[in-house]
């Protein structure tokens, strides 16, 4: 499919936005285009277009409104020793994407299409890339129904979109390693729901914990199964890994409650390279507690594309608080973290074929 070009009239200039590329934080910060493409129940995918990013006009009855029929992904785009420009395993974000539309009954994207977007996105805003130490274009795509109608149904028309955002470090705290909630009173996801899906709505449930554990003063929130209330399963937006003193590791399974993160899926085999035994296996909020207190647990890891590795450091909850090792960086997050991000930027040698150059 050919992409149509619209001039942007008024891009933002060079001085303005070399000085919010010097801080960039998360999320906040937007680049000057999108990418757009339509679809419609028997005409399919058309109308590719690279244009200015400007407000969507919407019909009040659109079916995102009162259905939430809405999808999304989340990947990098990184600078290259060499200056070049790479994405990091797209085309597993590709297939993730249209697992998601499977579950919210929406149409699959071609992923070379997918592939495509990202590649003519990052192509027109090569200049916001940030220049803080680590810094990467953190890229949005994705897609809602579009169609104006009221009725409980699989919408006929959707939008697929792509939007790019500067990116600086995640966490805002800059402690050395993070502070965990567990919460007890909200889960993320049931059996048999939308837990192993990119959607809005699991991340709309996550606020009012997340909002919980920052009140409480932490950074993320870990939420429990839905069924027993006993068994880890992931962050708001991030997988777990939990390192032992005898050089095993293990992550919850991904019994459909999960997100099946890309990062997630990278580390097991990084770590599996080092010699470390994985096991993908349930683990309990109260076997995490004794296992640190009793020193077997020397670190524990949270991961995804916003956030990389980072160190868990300390966790509470209604029954307490214990530390995570020394309660800083420990030894193997550090060394994964490092060899991600080396591979990421193509200053370690990628043996799995992960980087795809754009540029």
């Amino acid at each position: 499919m050919d992409f149509s070009s619209i001039p942007h009239p008024a891009p933002v200039p060079g001085e303005t936005r070399q000085q919010a590329l010097a801080d960039p934080g998360f999320g906040t910060l937007f680049s000057d285009h999108m990418v757009s493409i339509d679809w419609e129940e028997g005409k399919g995918w058309h109308n590719a277009t690279v244009g200015p990013r400007e407000p969507l006009s919407l019909d009040p009855a659109t079916a995102v409104f009162h259905y939430a029929q809405e999808i999304f992904e989340g990947l990098k785009a990184y600078k290259q020793a060499d200056g070049g420009i790479a994405l990091f395993r797209p085309e597993e974000n590709a297939r993730r994407f249209n697992a998601s539309a499977d579950r919210l009954a929406m149409p699959n994207l071609p992923e070379e299409l997918f592939l495509e977007s990202i590649r003519q996105l990052v192509k027109a805003d090569r200049d916001w890339f940030p220049s803080v130490d680590g810094g990467s274009l953190y890229l949005r795509p994705f897609m809602f129904a579009s169609e104006a109608f009221l009725g409980v149904r699989p919408a006929k028309k959707y939008k697929f979109l792509v939007i790019a955002s500067p990116a600086g470090n995640y966490f805002k705290s800059g402690a050395p390693a993070v502070s965990i909630w567990v919460s007890r009173n909200y889960t993320r996801a049931a059996p048999g729901g939308t837990g192993a899906a990119k959607c809005g709505g699991n991340y709309a449930a996550s606020l009012v914990p997340q909002a919980e554990a920052i009140a409480k003063g932490h950074d993320q929130v870990v939420f429990l199964d839905a069924v027993e209330k006993k068994w880890i399963e992931e962050l708001g937006g991030m997988n777990l890994f939990f390192v032992f003193d005898d050089g095993s590791v293990v992550t919850p399974p991904l019994t459909g409650t999960i997100l099946p993160g890309i990062t997630r899926d990278s580390l097991i085999q990084l770590l599996r390279e080092e010699g470390l035994q994985v096991r993908e296996e349930p683990y309990s909020i109260d076997q995490w507690r004794a296992d640190a207190t009793r020193g077997d647990l020397v670190e524990t890891m949270a991961c995804g594309t916003a956030a990389v590795v980072t160190p868990v450091g300390k966790v509470e909850g209604p029954d307490g608080a214990f530390t995570i090792g020394t309660g800083g960086p420990g030894q193997i997050t550090s060394k994964l973290r490092e060899r991600l991000v080396g591979i990421q930027r193509s200053e370690i040698a990628d043996t799995h074929g992960w980087v795809m150059r754009i540029d």
